[in-house]
């Protein structure tokens, strides 16, 4: 077979198990097979529509003997995983079998509960739907159950409850709605990498499609698709956006846009970004699609959720709605920037709480605005546009009070691909290419005794390769790709 063929064989396999997922979630067996044939075929025939051809003339061999590795380990796993997905009492396929965190914790129960608590008189936050108001209040959170998994905290925007309103109207239960986030959220995170890909044109953008399975091989990718965060789906929204945007397609990309930022707000800085660039009709598009999302919203929900969000955004943007943020193990999980204070407290340095943490983020805020001001203001060639935008997101979701490993590090892992298949001229570039993909996956479960402070330091390697990668996103390149 060639490679071609091979790539087209890997995404088909790789959409499959997601379109799996969501056929099963609304049609048991017989729905997940149609599902994922559908998928397989819609996958194969995107890597062979006119436009898109892949380019090998400047891919080194040892790229491609990687990502023939990566591919198997990425198949294998997520095989693995949608297997936990369909049956979650099938733990022995839980991403780490020996993890009782990593088992119960699911990001989702928080939207499906939400969702069903939207428009109820006590709003969408109130810590009566997510946790044992019985419970000793001086000790840490008990989380309330569905099932086998912990209840979550909802902590985002109404607006974006409109999404797991609509599937769980779909999915009632929640094992359904898990299996079909999880389809739906695979599936569409793996359009996102193939269109940015595809973005890069032939020479880049090949390579980027080769190097595309080390962002699903990785660990964090594992654990962000089995807790169901929505942080991929909201970065990948946000980078389409972009596309959109470059492409003259100004209504899909406001669309996009919005979604992510009045979904987690923090995509706002690319918002700036095109301010910077004098793309005001990019801006007004993305500004109407959000008012017309907060309206749908608030003729859904009602201003109930608003005032209840307006209440709770002071403590959201400090940090005290988080309740992992007073749990040893999460404070050395925690890689956003204001969750430097809390890495402080635990080694004894005094004056390290939620005041001393929102000086901090707002300085910081200061200066992500200031790099991207910065990187608006420089010229760019298309194939490095990408590497930019994400860039700037990874920024600016380090701004969070709290950022668990899985959910910072996933657009790292995807930028790290993206940077490779720029400067994939010199073979000497590989090595640095496997040592950052192994320092990015660096991981401890929350539940294995380690001492919070030599944990935080220990994930102060990927944490520290993530702002490093960062910054270097956002500097000027001379040479791209196979160039002298």
């Amino acid at each position: 077979m060639t490679v071609s063929a091979l790539v087209q064989a890997a995404l088909a396999l790789t959409a499959a198990l997601f379109g799996y997922a969501v056929g099963h979630a609304l049609g048991g067996v017989v729905g997940g097979g149609l599902v994922a044939l559908v998928a397989a075929l819609v996958a194969a025939w995107g890597v062979t529509r006119p436009g898109w051809q892949l380019d090998l003339s400047r891919c080194p061999r040892p790229f491609l003997v990687l990502s023939a590795v990566a591919t198997v380990g990425a198949l294998a796993q997520l095989f693995r995983l949608t297997l936990f997905m369909v049956d979650p009492t099938a733990v022995g396929f839980s991403m780490v079998p020996g993890s009782q965190w990593e088992q119960r914790h699911s990001c989702a129960t928080a939207y499906f509960v939400a969702a069903g608590a939207a428009t109820s008189p006590s709003g969408p936050y109130a810590h009566e739907h997510y946790s044992d108001l019985t419970a000793d209040p001086t000790k840490p959170r008990v989380p309330l159950r569905l099932g086998q998994f912990n209840v979550d905290v909802y902590e985002y925007p109404p607006q974006f409850l409109l999404l797991p309103q609509v599937l769980r109207s779909m999915a009632p239960e929640y094992p359904q709605f898990r299996l079909l986030w999880f389809g739906l959220c695979g599936l569409f995170l793996l359009a996102a990498t193939g269109i940015v890909a595809r973005f890069l044109g032939p020479s880049v953008g090949t390579v980027a499609l080769l190097l595309s399975p080390l962002l699903w091989v990785a660990l964090p990718t594992f654990s962000h698709l089995q807790k169901g965060n929505v942080q991929g789906v909201v970065i990948a929204a946000a980078m389409l956006a972009m596309v959109a945007f470059e492409r003259g397609r100004p209504a899909a990309g406001g669309a996009l846009l919005a979604f992510a930022t009045v979904s987690k707000l923090y995509p706002g800085l690319l918002v700036v970004y095109l301010l910077a660039e004098r793309r005001y009709r990019d801006v007004v598009w993305t500004i109407a699609a959000g008012i017309l999302i907060s309206l749908i919203t608030l003729l859904d929900l009602g201003w109930g959720a608003y005032v209840h969000f307006l209440e709770h955004l002071p403590q959201l943007l400090g940090g005290e709605a988080f309740p992992a943020l007073r749990m040893p193990a999460a404070m050395a999980n925690n890689f956003s920037i204001p969750g430097l204070v809390f890495k402080a407290k635990l080694f004894g340095v005094p004056g390290m709480d939620f005041t001393a943490a929102k000086i901090v983020g707002w300085l910081y805020t200061a200066v992500i605005l200031a790099l991207t001001l910065l990187a608006a203001k420089k010229s760019w060639r298309p194939e490095q546009k990408p590497v930019v935008w994400l860039g700037i997101l990874i920024l600016a979701t380090l701004r969070s009070p709290f950022l668990p490993q899985a959910y910072a590090a996933l657009p790292v892992l995807w930028l790290l691909t993206l940077l490779a298949a720029l400067d994939t001229a010199h073979l000497r570039r590989l090595p640095w290419l496997l040592l950052a993909f192994a320092g990015l996956n660096v991981y401890w479960p929350n539940d294995w005794v380690f001492d919070p402070r030599w944990r935080s330091l220990v994930l102060a390697i990927p944490q520290v390769l993530s702002v490093v990668l960062a910054v270097i996103a956002l500097r000027p390149r001379t040479q791209t790709a196979g160039t002298a």
